[in-house]
């Protein structure tokens, strides 16, 4: 008996199998109905896909995007009252790559950073930190405000009083270009 219920169990699984085969590999209208429907789910999946990485794109967009202007200014300028020279280095070297125009040299003299980059450039006890802060102010020199304010605020004797550099020829040259600037006011 257990032999017949098992051939029997045996049929019905082959027979089974064989429809799904041939549903499969039919080219009947229902298998092409279900290859469109198979087609549609697979570009509604695409289309949710993409608004998923769109709205993943703006979110981290959303967020970045407000860096790049003043906060972005503030921040560099904050790297300035760090006390790792490095991190000074990077807060002047951005300093001086955002000294374009006129009107972004006011505004990082109106957040301190043309003051905290004479302290750097007096604090400073490595030719690359010293460089990277005569780069920025002399980025901010071309500014007649600025370069009155750096003026005021006694930039010249802490200029002069840079040790000058055998390594570092450029230490030499932005102190000139700074000296002959004020020399001009």
């Amino acid at each position: 008996m257990r032999t017949l219920a098992a051939q029997l169990n045996s049929y019905l699984c082959r027979r089974k199998l064989a429809n799904v085969q041939s549903r499969n590999f039919s080219s009947s209208p229902a298998g092409k109905d279900e290859r469109t429907i198979e087609e549609e789910a697979e570009k509604k999946i695409r289309w949710v896909l993409k608004l998923i990485f769109a709205g993943t794109a703006t979110a981290v967009a959303y967020q970045f995007f407000p860096y790049m202007g003043d906060t972005l200014l503030q921040q560099s300028v904050s790297l300035l009252h760090v006390k790792d020279p490095l991190f000074k280095r990077m807060g002047a070297s951005r300093l001086s790559r955002f000294a374009i125009d006129d009107e972004r040299r006011k505004k990082i003299v109106e957040m301190g950073g043309a003051e905290e980059l004479l302290n750097m450039l007096g604090t400073a006890k490595d030719d690359r930190t010293r460089k990277e802060a005569l780069k920025a102010l002399a980025a901010l020199s071309p500014s007649d405000e600025a370069a009155g304010f750096l003026h005021r605020a006694g930039a010249v004797p802490v200029i002069r009083s840079t040790p000058d550099s055998s390594e570092d020829a450029e230490i030499e040259k932005y102190k000139l270009n700074l000296l002959k600037r004020f020399e001009e006011i």
